[in-house]
């Protein structure tokens, strides 16, 4: 799995690991299951970090089925604001970083 520019910033650790992948999934909910499969991260370890994401209000349940609760990113916590804002200005620097780059190749 590549990592993401989020990720290549702010370290590999499973608690960014599971920051990117609800920032960049922020419009669904999911099962702590899904979230340990999709940001690649063992179920463990999620539990590890998992309290840290509830006590800064990173995430919160969205809903239930039966016994399984779902979560999403808490969109208005102004911290998850600014992580969201982090994420695409990296993107938009790497963005006008390859064009650069890109023009050079051709000028040559």
């Amino acid at each position: 799995m590549e990592k993401s520019l989020f990720v290549n910033f702010l370290g590999d650790t499973p608690l960014v690991r599971v920051m990117d992948f609800f920032i960049g999934n922020s419009i669904f909910d999911y099962t702590k299951t899904d979230i340990a499969e999709n940001s690649d991260v063992s179920r463990a370890s999620l539990y590890t970090v998992w309290p840290q994401l509830e006590q800064y209000g990173i995430v919160k349940a969205s809903r239930k089925i039966g016994n399984t609760t779902l979560y999403r990113l808490n969109k208005e916590n102004p911290v998850v604001q600014k992580l969201i804002e982090l994420d695409l200005k990296l993107s938009r620097e790497y963005a006008d970083t390859g064009e650069k780059v890109a023009a050079k190749v051709a000028n040559r």
